[in-house]
């Protein structure tokens, strides 16, 4: 992400969701990728291995047009709760992930959250079988 200039005079307008998002990554240790969400100020945190097995999912059903939801269990550190956003081809996503590793993809792991996105109900975030999945973080 590119930052844009900042602005020194006091009066000037509202930052923007660049602004914010730019001194947001500049105060916090860059361990975890983002998914901004739309126009909206939401980003949700993944770590970047989430991030990309949650990346190709999203990819296949918006290559196709299907529009689902995507849902997850809240970090405790955000609230225990639930968390949903519905995803379609209309709304501008962005993924940002915090190092240029590629990770090894877990077919297992991508089919069952393949199958879970196919349900009325839309895609819940499962952990990874076999390893801890730190759950994600969500910032209005």
């Amino acid at each position: 992400m590119v930052c844009p200039a900042t602005h020194t005079d006091t009066l000037a307008t509202k930052p923007t969701l660049a602004h914010e998002l730019c001194a947001m990554m500049r105060t916090r240790d860059n361990i975890m990728g983002r998914l901004l969400y739309g126009d909206s100020a939401l980003v949700i945190e993944f770590d970047d291995r989430t991030l990309t097995h949650v990346h190709l999912v999203i990819n296949a059903k918006l290559r196709r047009g299907e529009g689902f939801f995507f849902s997850w269990k809240d970090d405790p550190a955000v609230g225990n709760g639930r968390s949903s956003i519905w995803l379609e081809n209309s709304i501008p996503l962005f993924f940002k992930f915090s190092s240029s590793e590629r990770h090894q993809i877990n077919r297992e792991w991508l089919e069952q959250l393949t199958v879970s996105a196919n349900q009325p109900q839309g895609m819940f975030l499962l952990g990874e079988p076999g390893r801890d999945t730190p759950p994600p973080r969500s910032h209005v």
